[in-house]
């Protein structure tokens, strides 16, 4: 049974449509497997036995998984460390890729015999799983003459995830939002914090404060992120979104992902694979 299951203080619940919702302190989890109803009531049974034990492993590691530099040995942060590791000798922390990492893992318990087509979405950060002749379409955190791209089987992208100084985690740049494709939902976590980072300008009425001040234990330390925006001038749109454009192109040549776009006030860059569907959108 899943409906009302609580294994080692998780909630597991099977909505209305079929969708599985998964939740345990801060994560906030909805999958969706599809195949013929035994093998998907299989799935999100192996998906509920798997997410009760994600947080408390990732509690034990958590000193590790802050730190820039200390080895990890869970599967999930194993996982997290191996997504940043290729965007040093920037600064960055396994915490980078931690949403993308556990719907990952999810992902995985969630597919098997019988499932087509599967995601999970863990906050907006999306793992995902298709077979021949299946696609996902989903949509895009905010809008900017693309609202939606949608991932066929035959794509390299697995995973898409969604960064931004309004979002979830703090950041040290000023977007809106970086949605970001990549190979694995991890490796677009990772990527979308670092771009989203990059997305950035000197200017005196934005706001920053070290983000120990606003979180004791955060992994950026003293670090100043953004906690206000104000109105900006096209020129100063323009010089920060260029600077994160520049990022996540060199991210695209080094194969680091599959594509990005980056939304400031109203305006928008793309690259990669979302520049090559916003054309296709618009023609």
């Amino acid at each position: 049974m899943i409906a009302g299951t609580r294994p080692q203080g998780a909630v597991a619940a099977l909505l209305p449509g079929g969708r599985l919702h998964l939740q345990h302190g801060p994560i906030d989890i909805l999958a969706e497997a599809v195949g013929a109803w035994p093998a998907v009531r299989a799935s999100h049974a192996r998906a509920a036995a798997r997410f009760a034990t994600i947080l408390d492993e990732l509690v034990t590691e958590l000193p590790a998984l802050r730190s820039a530099d200390v080895a990890v040995t869970g599967d999930v942060a194993r996982r997290m460390a191996a997504a940043v590791a290729p965007f040093r000798p920037a600064f960055v922390t396994p915490m980078a890729a931690v949403a993308g990492a556990v719907a990952e893992e999810v992902l995985a318990a969630l597919q098997g015999p019988g499932i087509t087509r599967a995601y999970v979405n863990n906050g907006g950060d999306i793992a995902l799983s298709l077979a021949p002749g299946e696609s996902l379409t989903c949509a895009l955190a905010v809008t900017g003459g693309l609202d939606r791209v949608t991932i066929r089987h035959a794509d390299p992208v697995r995973g898409i995830a969604t960064s931004g100084w309004r979002g979830r985690s703090f950041s040290l740049g000023i977007a809106d939002a970086v949605t970001v494709l990549a190979r694995t939902a991890a490796e677009a976590d990772a990527a979308a914090t670092m771009i989203a980072n990059a997305v950035d300008l000197d200017h005196p009425g934005i706001g920053r404060r070290p983000a120990r001040g606003l979180q004791c234990d955060s992994d950026l330390g003293d670090r100043l992120v953004t906690f206000a925006v104000p109105v900006l001038s096209a020129v100063d749109r323009d010089r920060a979104l260029q600077s994160g454009f520049l990022a996540a192109e060199a991210f695209c040549q080094r194969g680091l992902i599959e594509g990005a776009a980056l939304f400031l006030q109203g305006e928008c860059r793309m690259t990669g694979a979302l520049a090559l569907e916003r054309g296709a959108a618009s023609d």
